[in-house]
């Protein structure tokens, strides 16, 4: 099997799906903006073939070089894990006639006004919701929608350049902050706790299913530099609050026609014990959500979606046996790392449960909070039981301080 797989190198991650397409035994064609000469040995050893394109985001000059290099040579699969390459893999597959999603499909996933028209046509309670591309149009929509309101991106990704707005004076102070986006979504506030539902699919169906708690909810992690933001997966989805998010997200799947590979959907769970829709993309999710996932069952979904979107089929266990917590930290100051304080002492007391430390080390620039949630790194660790995996992740958040200057 041929695979043309779109930016294999970055982010980071995309080298693992790469490996994964490799030991199902596809042929994998990458295509990114890195320089072949600079492709980690550990990838290229994957790759069948690579092109260079001087424009990764220039979706029209992408298409046209892949199909002149592939020369008619017939490919199975075009495929991205990335986010903001999804649209291009799926008019690349429409231009070369290959099978699998179309591209009005996946832009029901990358456009989130066009997303919540279709879900909620569906009969799905989703948020009250407006396209805006001016000033007018935003002030227009607050006064219909009332708040408080959030304000992000159509084709956002990661809460970046997402508010929640509780007043008129707040509205024209966070218009200023975004005059650099060109179409926002203008959304009715959901108060309630807030989760995934992440999905490896075949035929639009889930071949294995997800639930993670964000703690607390992203927009108070992207808007708060000192909150210390932690994601758990929920080792139990038999409880109901979580049936109700999984239900949910079964209907937003057949609403927008889900074909093969990745999902990762974001849902609330209301003080009324609603479930209400928030968002959808077909790929995974980021901030190491896979990793975390692989470490709930002790499987590689790397090479799962793989063998899901290559051959149809989901061959590891589904049995969940921990919850896995990331803690993501943020260093005090400004500059590069001078120290972490609590570490050692966290560690004499659970490092058992630990799998993953990879904070910054001493001497490393810190990292803008703003632009990643990955902020100045992080801990993993796990538990099967889940109120321990959350005091031991949330005693992670608060006692250990990492300093900048």
């Amino acid at each position: 099997m041929k695979v043309v797989f779109l930016a294999p190198s970055y982010p980071p991650e995309m080298q693992q799906y790469t490996r994964g397409l490799a030991e199902v035994g596809a042929e994998v064609y990458g295509v990114g903006d890195t320089p072949v000469g600079s492709l980690p040995a550990s990838l290229k050893r994957h790759l069948a073939n690579y092109l260079q394109v001087p424009r990764l985001m220039d979706e029209d000059d992408v298409v046209s070089r892949v199909a002149a290099w592939l020369n008619g040579r017939p490919v199975d699969k075009v495929l991205s894990n990335w986010e903001v390459m999804v649209l291009t893999a799926a008019k690349l597959r429409e231009r070369l006639g290959v099978p699998g999603m179309s591209y009005d499909t996946v832009k029901g996933f990358r456009d989130k006004q066009l997303m919540k028209d279709r879900v909620r046509a569906a009969g799905i309670r989703t948020p009250k919701s407006m396209r805006v591309r001016t000033v007018a149009d935003a002030r227009s929509a607050a006064e219909k929608i009332g708040y408080p309101l959030v304000l992000k991106p159509i084709s956002g990704a990661g809460s970046a350049d997402t508010y929640r707005v509780d007043d008129a004076k707040e509205l024209e102070r966070v218009l200023a902050k975004m005059e650099h986006v060109t179409e926002a979504s203008c959304e009715e506030f959901i108060t309630g706790e807030e989760f995934t539902f992440d999905t490896i699919c075949v035929g639009g169906k889930p071949v294995y299913m997800n639930v993670a708690q964000y703690l607390p909810p992203p927009l108070i992690a992207r808007s708060e530099q000192w909150v210390s933001p932690v994601i758990i997966t929920v080792r139990d989805l038999e409880q109901p609050k979580i049936q109700k998010g999984i239900a949910l997200g079964k209907q937003v799947l057949s609403a927008l026609k889900m074909g093969d590979g990745f999902t990762h959907m974001e849902w609330f769970f209301t003080p009324k014990g609603e479930a209400v829709f928030g968002e959808i993309g077909c790929r995974p999710g980021g901030a190491h959500l896979v990793d975390q996932m692989n470490y709930t069952g002790d499987v590689d979904l790397f090479r799962e979606w793989a063998r899901a979107v290559c051959h149809g089929r989901f061959e590891a266990p589904l049995t969940r046996k921990y919850n896995a917590a990331i803690i993501f930290k943020r260093a005090h100051g400004r500059g590069r790392i001078t120290g972490v304080k609590g570490l050692q002492s966290f560690m004499r007391a659970h490092g058992e449960h630990v799998v993953e430390e990879k904070l910054l080390p001493v001497g490393a620039q810190r990292r803008n909070w703003k632009q990643t949630l990955l902020s100045d790194g992080h801990i993993l660790l796990r538990h099967p039981d889940w109120q321990t995996t959350y005091d031991m992740a949330f005693e992670a958040a608060r006692n250990i301080t990492m300093y900048a200057e």
